[in-house]
């Protein structure tokens, strides 16, 4: 029997990853427990478990006093010192009551007892591992959809993918195997709950990383990112090291480390630019693909004035003004975009320098590299 009880807990160690500390104090309460309901409820017991030989002995504590008014719970000085002589008053002494058998009902207290605990401590695992992947992305198999989420296991858990996280362009189906990025871990009665996205920007964050070792030694850093899930993304770039540019890192060669998260996205456009601290250059290169000939910055709204080639004028607002919605999103200025010909009508020259305190411009000039950026995608208008 001893021997089964030492195997049956090296076995729950080595599939659950449970403490063998934990398992023995949990064993040690279901003795406790089942020795309280069948064999003496008000005594105080303590329970000894060997966990070299696998033996259980239990002892009644009594606290040693001068007049004894519960003969459970206390003993006489005299009757202490008849065990040993140094007692004295206040000592506790410890009788093993160990009984032969502890019966059917006892075993079955002593059972229920330890699962309980064992799986409270399974939870505790499952929870600690998961609470420290939050925010980072995982790769998970599809188990089964309802109108309401997708349940996605990730190997010791299972993840909810609300219908909310999904992206548009994909259906999942059972078996699928997918990236997912962690949003929230939650302790419930049941156990940690676990939510997890597609539609996240951190995903894309997540996916250059794997894809580009200059983002996740450091060299490049993802500055901002601004995603309409499903569709378009567009993601700024820096490098503190002159000799490395950070948007050819992120292309890869050939444009074989962007197309690998265009592949996992399914197919989402990735316009990749270069940030930059001053918004007159940041704005126009978040503009990308369209070229800017000029951007007046008003500091005090945070607002800017783009102008445009007429013939850009569409593809700087995009399709629905997606292209300008995102920009604005990855700058955090506001963006109003005008025509050549409509900011002449205005009475804006494009190509003039501004005197105003409070502004800026920049001539946009194609031929200049430092002011490019590149869309991955060719865009059709």
């Amino acid at each position: 029997m001893n021997t089964q009880l030492l195997d049956a807990l090296a076995e729950l160690v080595r599939e659950k990853g449970i403490s063998q500390e934990v398992l023995v104090e949990a064993i040690e309460a279901a003795i406790v427990s089942a020795y309280k309901r069948n064999f003496g409820q008000a005594q105080n017991v303590r329970v000894d478990f060997n966990i070299e030989t696998g033996t259980i002995r239990v002892f009644a504590r009594k606290e040693v006093v001068e007049e004894v008014s519960d003969s459970r719970l206390e003993m006489s000085l005299e009757e202490a010192r008849l065990i040993n002589p140094n007692y004295q008053v206040g000592d506790v002494v410890e009788l093993e009551v160990t009984p032969k058998d502890f019966g059917r009902i006892a075993a079955q207290t002593a059972k229920q007892v330890v699962t309980q605990r064992v799986r409270e401590a399974e939870r505790g695992v499952i929870y600690a591992e998961f609470i420290d992947r939050e925010e980072d992305i995982m790769t998970g198999i599809v188990q089964r959809v309802d109108p309401r989420f997708a349940y996605v296991s990730l190997g010791k858990a299972e993840a909810l993918l609300p219908a909310s996280e999904q992206m548009p362009n994909e259906t999942y189906k059972p078996h699928d195997r997918l990236k997912v990025y962690i949003t929230k871990v939650e302790k419930t009665t049941k156990g940690p709950q676990i939510f997890v996205s597609r539609t996240h920007p951190g995903l894309l964050k997540r996916l250059f990383e794997l894809e580009v070792p200059e983002i996740y030694d450091g060299t490049v850093e993802i500055k901002s990112i601004a995603r309409e899930a499903g569709d378009r993304s567009k993601i700024s770039v820096h490098s503190d090291n002159p000799e490395v540019d950070p948007v050819g890192a992120c292309v890869g060669p050939k444009g074989q480390r962007v197309q690998a998260v265009v592949d996992e996205l399914k197919g989402e456009k990735i316009d990749i630019v270069r940030w930059s601290a001053d918004p007159v250059e940041f704005v126009a290169n978040a503009l990308s693909p369209a070229k800017v000939l000029r951007v007046i910055v008003n500091e005090e709204e945070r607002a800017t004035t783009v102008i445009v080639p007429d013939y850009q004028l569409s593809l700087a607002i995009g399709k629905r003004g997606q292209n300008a919605r995102l920009a604005a999103k990855l700058t955090n200025w506001k963006i109003d975009i005008k025509s050549e010909s409509e900011a002449k009508q205005l009475g804006i020259d494009p190509y003039a320098q501004s005197t105003l305190l409070d502004s800026k411009d920049i001539h946009m000039n194609n031929e200049d590299e430092s002011n490019q950026t590149f869309d991955l995608q060719e865009e059709i208008e």
